[in-house]
């Protein structure tokens, strides 16, 4: 019989699919004989509906006329081998996703079919089989709408009893393999997204809730798993430790999102059940234990990877998950102190019984060390009077250690800030960040919190004044206001007595303190503080920086004597440093870091995001350098110091500028390069250009040596160092014999960072450090983030000069100290303006780069 399947026939024919038709329904048995021809029975089926779908109505009319699926489900009975399912499985699933004509997915869905398919016990063991089943499940949910969803439920009394492709999809939400859960995901989607009544009430009754749950009690495994993951990362990192913790991070970002759909969905009942079930199963028991603080030098590295987790995670579900309720009772939760949440885990959370934190057992907060922490506290001043920029001396403690657990999980953020390390730092910065950017917040909470806007202030006292019963005027320029207390107060209290009663989480509430300005100051003062601290990264700084700016975008106001004192401190020490550096390894770059640093920074501080993602307070921070700590020899690692140094610098500077109210210039203050010296080496050689090998010039300054690129390979050249304004070369020629004193270009090597000495035992030797003439890391092609090279890195080379006498040999170090001075006094007279407050304020409004007749403070030009 089924040898005649193989006679010719048109294979786009009606005939053909009647053909296969009939021998289908003359099928009574599928065995190893005959599996082949219904294998291929089954795939030529789905081919000739696709195409009838699309060019003969009258395929699909003959199809449901022979009730072609019945005899799909017979055969499927019949079945011994498991590949009959799959192909039935595969041939049914292509006809679902290729028919375009609703009548014909109508008729697909009817009959219980469908349901049957669903609802098959198919033997999952086989890894196929189950990726034809969910790739089935996918097919018929991308085909569901309001009038085909009916057709895949069972009512009674208008109300749905069974839904068995939602059942049975759910089963493997949480499946080992990912593309079967992205599969499981995608059709709960389209179910949600559908939008029947009905089925919203079936999928938010019991037991189909559970999903939900499940859902974070999964996504808080991904959670655990990540915090280990960064706690064996900061024991033993390994070279493949950041794409690592890159591919966790990317999952937990998807699971979010995940949320995020099915939250978009508009399914109220499920929007609670996700939030309830964030609360009691991660934020309470878990996300907020772990933020503990304790002296820095007594953390350890798994209490430091709790903290991190847990503030990236934090910023995470604030910025994908968009809850309102959700994100205000975090922000609400945010005014307990630690000791609830602690006990709180300890027991019971809405009768759930959580972990402590990050671990599986209770792990006791040390109090011997909470004790031992840094006391010194936060202190602002706090305005009197109606004027913004008025400040009285009488000193208010905002904020106490931070270390105690009766202290806030608010204040321990900001301890973070002032007191942490860097990573504290940026997650407690970025936690913030997120914060401030969260359109679901309340702008009373932001206003409590103390990270309102200036310009979402004033607008919000202005609509105040507009609706509230005292004057406009009272409201928008006295130094308090009790409408916005009493507006604060009120919204807090309505989600810290939702935390109480709907989650069993209570502390006595806290009092407001009589200016509602207090918790601002707060804030300005950490900020303030961070931006003072010399043991943190400049990226980290910089976010510091953006939040600054964007609390006060406009000018000083808020800012009183004692911050503005700070930071002119601390724009002098970092003023100095650079100073110090232009006698460095990399003076002749300074100004090119300094303008390119300069773009980059008033970029980041004008932009709507912060400079760093939250993601990147997971990977291992670059260390910083002191001067003890280079390495001899290692210019890489003085410039990243030097590169470092000066992204701090721009910072500040351009702070200074923002607080004394003046334009901030698209360039940095750097005077114009100076005239060609005359009679200068340069000149006198005829190399006023990079010198290149090949190129021609005089050898009337150079003096002759010797030197051995190779072992046992001596050469001779002339020797000769040069500087041309801000750059400088040390340059090895060969004499041309028929054209003296000329010679040509063999060899030339950068003059900063060259650092001579001369051999102490050998007073004819010159020992000179050669260094790579630019920095890799400033180039974005052959530098990866966090601090991953793409090639390897540069190493300094060294050069031996040997000359005919002692006195050649003092001639050519003097020479060199001389040209260094040379471009070290050049590129000090061009960054002066910068270096100098009162100038870098008085001109700054004008284009960089500048002339030093343009500046009322100008210096004399240096006389070499």
């Amino acid at each position: 019989m089924w040898f005649s399947f193989w006679r010719s026939k048109d294979r786009f024919s009606l005939d053909q699919l009647r053909y296969l038709a009939d021998q289908l329904t003359k099928v009574q048995i599928v065995n190893d004989v005959n599996k082949d021809f219904v294998i291929e029975a089954l795939r030529s089926i789905a081919e000739l509906i696709t195409y009838g779908d699309q060019h003969d109505p009258s395929f699909f009319e003959f199809f449901m006329e022979k009730q072609v699926v019945g005899d799909f489900v017979r055969i499927l009975k019949l079945s011994r081998t498991i590949s009959i399912p799959l192909q039935l499985l595969q041939t049914v699933s292509i006809m679902i996703q290729n028919l375009q004509s609703e009548h014909a997915i109508y008729y697909m869905f009817s009959n219980e079919h469908m349901n049957y398919l669903i609802t098959y016990s198919f033997d999952f063991r086989n890894d196929e089989l189950l990726s034809y089943y969910i790739s089935f499940l996918r097919a018929i949910g991308g085909k569901l709408n309001k009038n085909t969803i009916s057709l895949l439920v069972k009512t009674r009394n208008d109300e749905v009893v069974s839904f068995p492709l939602y059942v049975e999809a759910i089963r493997f939400a949480f499946h080992e393999e990912n593309m079967i859960r992205a599969a499981v995901r995608a059709v709960t989607l389209n179910v949600y997204h559908v939008g029947d009544d009905s089925v919203n009430r079936y999928i938010t009754s019991a037991p189909h809730t559970d999903y939900f749950s499940n859902l974070v009690s999964f996504f808080k495994k991904q959670c655990m798993d990540l915090n280990r993951l960064i706690s064996e990362t900061l024991k033993n990192p390994g070279p493949d430790s950041n794409s690592t913790i890159t591919a966790a991070v990317d999952e937990i970002e998807d699971n979010l999102y995940y949320f995020s759909d099915v939250i978009s969905a508009g399914i109220p009942d499920v929007e609670r059940l996700i939030t309830d079930s964030i609360l009691t199963l991660l934020i309470f028991p878990v996300l907020l234990p772990s933020l503990r603080t304790v002296a820095v030098n007594h953390v350890g590295q798994d209490m430091q990877s709790d903290v991190v987790t847990s503030l990236y995670l934090l910023c995470c579900i604030l910025r994908i998950v968009k809850i309102k309720d959700l994100a205000n009772t975090i922000v609400a939760a945010l005014y307990y102190p630690l000791d609830s949440f602690t006990k709180c885990s300890e027991g019971q959370v809405n009768g759930y019984i959580p972990d402590h934190g990050f671990k599986s057992e209770s792990d006791g907060i040390d109090n011997d060390n909470l004790a031992k922490n840094n006391k010194k506290r936060l202190v602002v001043h706090v305005p009197c009077s109606s004027s913004f920029s008025d400040f009285h001396a009488q000193s208010i403690t905002m904020l106490n250690n931070g270390s105690s657990s009766n202290a806030s999980l608010r204040e321990v953020l900001l301890k973070y800030v002032t007191d942490g390390d860097d990573v504290q730092v940026l997650g407690s910065l970025s936690v913030l960040a997120t914060l401030l950017r969260t359109k679901e917040l309340d702008e009373s909470m932001l206003d409590g919190l103390g990270i309102l806007p200036q310009r979402k202030q004033q607008k919000k006292l202005l609509l105040q004044a507009l609706v509230g019963s005292a004057s406009g005027e009272e409201q928008l320029f006295s130094s308090e206001s009790s409408l916005t207390r009493d507006g604060i107060a009120c919204e807090l209290d309505v989600y810290l007595e939702k935390i109480k009663e709907q989650y069993g989480v209570s502390f006595q509430s806290p009092n407001f303190v009589s200016s509602p300005r207090v918790p601002r100051f707060q804030v300005l003062d950490a900020l303030v503080s961070l931006l003072c601290r010399s043991n943190i990264s400049a990226e980290t700084l910089w976010d510091g920086g953006w939040l600054l700016r964007q609390l006060l975008p406009y000018r000083q106001s808020e800012f009183n004597k004692h911050h503005l004192k700070l930071l002119k401190v601390s724009y002098e020490n970092s003023a100095c440093a650079i100073e110090k550096e232009v006698k460095g390894f990399w003076p002749d770059l300074l100004i090119t870091v300094l303008c390119d640093e300069w773009r980059k920074c008033k970029r980041a501080m004008e932009s709507s995001s912060p400079p760093k993602e939250p993601k990147s307070m997971l990977f291992p921070p670059r260390k910083l350098f002191s001067e003890e700590d280079i390495p001899e020899g290692s210019s890489f690692t003085a410039g990243e110091r030097m590169h470092e140094l000066v992204k701090v610098f721009v910072l500040l500077h351009q702070l200074q500028i923002f607080t004394h109210g003046r334009t901030l210039p698209d360039q940095p203050l750097i005077y114009q390069p100076s005239d060609h010296r005359t009679n200068s080496r340069a000149q006198t050689s005829g190399l006023v250009s990079v010198p290149k090998p090949g190129t021609e010039m005089n050898l009337g300054n150079a003096v002759p040596c010797r030197i051995a690129f190779e072992r046992g390979k001596e050469r001779h050249f002339w020797f000769l160092a040069i500087s041309v304004g801000t750059s400088g070369w040390l340059v090895l020629a060969e004499e041309l014999p028929l054209k003296k004193p000329y010679g040509v270009v063999r060899v030339a090597a950068p003059l900063a960072g060259c650092n001579p000495r001369i051999d102490d035992k050998h007073s004819k030797w010159l020992h000179l450090r050669i260094r790579p003439s630019a920095l890799p890391f400033l180039d974005p092609v052959k530098y990866k983030p966090h601090g991953k090279l793409k090639t390897k890195a540069f190493v300094d080379g060294r050069w031996i000069l040997a000359f005919r006498d002692e006195e050649s040999c003092k001639t050519a170090f003097l020479m060199i100290l001389e040209e260094i001075n040379y471009l070290c006094d050049e590129v000090h007279r061009r960054i002066n303006p910068s270096l100098k407050l009162g100038t870098a304020l008085d001109i700054s409004n004008l284009s960089a780069p500048i002339s030093e007749e343009s500046s009322s403070h100008t210096t004399p030009r240096d006389s070499l």
